[in-house]
């Protein structure tokens, strides 16, 4: 066996180190590898020892390596930025798609104990409940004991819900537990719990009291049951407040989202109608709706109601219309009245909307993306129809992650 030294050169798509192996068929993909570190393979392409380099951070959390959350807390920050746009423009090349540097604003990253929302798994074993997050590319669970990206509000709820699940949960039965903090306080949702009657609901009756709970559910699989509602909880986008219904999408951070809906309203510009496709509870609609005429469409029947109620209550220039749009898209012509269109997909994209869009005449279009492989497509989709990828915002919610979010701005011509 022959051992040979390589040099681990970028990160890839997922975050792991690429190791450029000259006489190897492929390069050699290193888990946990920083660019600058050298990795030894045998004639194999195996890695036999890792030798860190310059580039490597020391990681803040004791849960780093087995927790799925937090995989590139290792990397030094100014490289883990940089690689959140880089994530997008490998997605971008391999649709043969390039920008010019200036076109690329520096990215945006949430900082720590920001997040806002989180869903954790609990199971109990004997008398014990474990809490918290999935170990990275498996089902095991990593019982946390700190987190450093969760905000500190909803962190501090894990010792309660464990006392609670543990009169709830029977060994080996395992839960979910939704968290999201509002404005009122914290909304949760309990999941895999079966309605057991009037004693269960004063027991999370009293449990939502005690910690002071903006509403407790139950998720039972086949519907939601809200146990106590103390205070509604309210969102506010762009200043208006919008109640928040059971299980609608929400943004991971206030800090992202104030980020996200300032590039859309900076690429938006002076259009004085705007359709907001994919609106949700109005994340962008609303902000936009101060100067502007917004249409918004979605398939969530709910969020769109939430939405409307909140614009009629703040009298914005708000109209809805539910419609599936990956099955019914906006046709070219539907699009002709407005000035500019946004559109927000899931992390599926938006390859039917995109295709009509191209079709069109719409002046600007405003691209909101989870996942760059998919919007590379969409974007394909655009410029083939003569559209121009002019402005590009990366935004990292998702603090040493893997994922990264983006604005786009597309002009015609």
């Amino acid at each position: 066996m022959t051992a040979t030294r390589l040099t681990v050169s970028h990160l890839g798509a997922q975050g792991d180190g690429v190791a450029p192996a000259p006489g190897l068929p492929k390069p050699v993909y290193v888990p946990g590898g920083v660019p600058g570190d050298t990795v030894v393979v045998d004639d194999k392409g195996k890695v036999l020892d890792l030798i860190p380099g310059p580039n490597r951070a020391e990681a803040v959390c004791l849960h780093f390596g087995l927790c799925g959350g937090c995989t590139l807390q290792h990397v030094a920050p100014e490289l883990y930025h940089g690689w959140l746009t880089d994530r997008i423009l490998m997605a971008l090349q391999q649709h043969d798609i390039t920008l010019a540097p200036d076109a690329i604003v520096a990215p945006h990253v949430s900082p720590p104990q920001t997040r806002r929302r989180a869903t954790f798994r609990a199971v109990r074993r004997g008398k014990q409940v474990e809490l918290g997050f999935n170990v990275e590319r498996a089902h095991t669970l990593v019982d946390l004991s700190e987190c450093h990206v969760l905000s500190p509000a909803l962190f501090g709820l894990l010792p309660a819900l464990r006392g609670l699940l543990a009169k709830e949960l029977t060994d080996g039965h395992a839960a979910s537990i939704a968290v999201t903090l509002t404005e009122a306080g914290v909304d949760l949702t309990l999941g895999g719990l079966k309605r057991k009657g009037l004693a269960q609901d004063e027991l999370l009756t009293r449990f939502a009291e005690e910690n002071d709970l903006a509403r407790l559910s139950i998720d039972t699989g086949l519907g939601v049951d809200v146990i106590i509602e103390r205070r509604a909880p309210i969102i506010r986008f762009g200043g208006v407040a919008v109640r928040l219904p059971v299980g609608a999408f929400l943004q991971a951070t206030p800090d992202g989202e104030a980020a996200l809906q300032a590039a859309v309203i900076e690429s938006v510009g002076k259009a004085k109608d705007v359709a907001d496709l994919f609106a949700g509870l109005g994340t962008f609609a609303l902000p936009l709706s101060a100067k502007a005429r917004v249409l918004a469409s979605d398939a969530g029947k709910v969020s769109l109601e939430a939405l409307q109620r909140a614009a009629n209550e703040a009298q914005r220039p708000v109209r809805i219309e539910h419609r599936d749009l990956f099955r019914r898209p906006f046709t070219a012509l539907e699009l002709k009245r407005f000035q500019a269109v946004v559109i927000d997909p899931p992390r599926a994209g938006a390859q039917a909307q995109c295709a009509e869009i191209a079709k069109s005449a719409v002046p600007v279009v405003v691209a909101v993306s989870c996942n760059p492989n998919t919007f590379a497509r969409d974007a394909r989709l655009l410029i083939d129809g003569g559209y121009r990828l002019e402005r590009l915002w990366p935004v990292g919610q998702f603090l040493w992650s893997a994922h990264v979010e983006l604005v786009a701005r597309f002009t015609r011509g």
